[in-house]
């Protein structure tokens, strides 16, 4: 697809979102590039159900199906499979990135952390659907650095209970910190302070 049908979907299957993964879904990207979501297995949705906006607000939805093979229940615990709190609330941020995305900011995602995280459940291996429901109540552009910022607080519901609240989760989109010519050793290739 060209990049402004992109910027004008309010859905994504699975198909697309492993094609914006691995950086074929959009065949005239923007030159700094978009945010883009991580590859399987860290990749924690399956399809995006609904991305709306108005003015500096917004909402991103979507949804993940449980496999009782799972690479996380394999190993997070042996004896008591259940999936990492973390990976939920990195599919938050995943979501907001891609959020960020889609209203046009350049560059790459970073997530920049959470005012508060509250579990009041778990997702086992016989769940079926996770739910996530992310309320942007701030979307901005910085003109000066041509980063961007998106802010929202997350709602992770499994089989339609809600089981996580991650309050203003956020996420910055900057230019010029991709690495892409990894393994290689480059400009980008040791980590750090983003911005000094």
């Amino acid at each position: 697809m060209k990049y402004a049908e992109f910027l004008q979907r309010t859905q994504f299957s699975k198909v697309e979102l492993l094609a914006c993964a691995n950086g074929t879904l959009v065949d005239d990207p923007p030159a700094d590039g978009f945010a883009t979501l991580p590859g399987p297995p860290m990749l924690m949705v399956d399809r995006v159900v609904e991305i709306s906006h108005r003015g500096p607000q917004g909402r991103i939805v979507a949804e993940y199906d449980v496999q009782i093979d799972a690479w996380f229940f394999q190993c997070h615990f042996r004896s008591d499979p259940v999936q990492p709190g973390c990976l939920g609330v990195d599919a938050i941020w995943q979501l907001i990135g891609f959020y960020g995305g889609v209203r046009g900011a350049k560059g790459a995602g970073r997530a920049l952390g959470a005012k508060e995280i509250e579990f009041s459940g778990q997702i086992r291996p016989y769940n079926k659907l996770v739910r996530y429901e992310i309320d942007i109540r701030r979307y901005a552009e910085l003109s000066d650095t041509g980063a961007a910022i998106a802010i929202g607080t997350g709602h992770v519901i499994v089989d339609g209970e809600l089981i996580y609240t991650v309050k203003d989760a956020k996420v910055g989109m900057f230019k010029g910190i991709r690495y892409p010519d990894y393994p290689l050793p480059s400009v980008n290739s040791v980590g750090g302070i983003m911005y000094r």
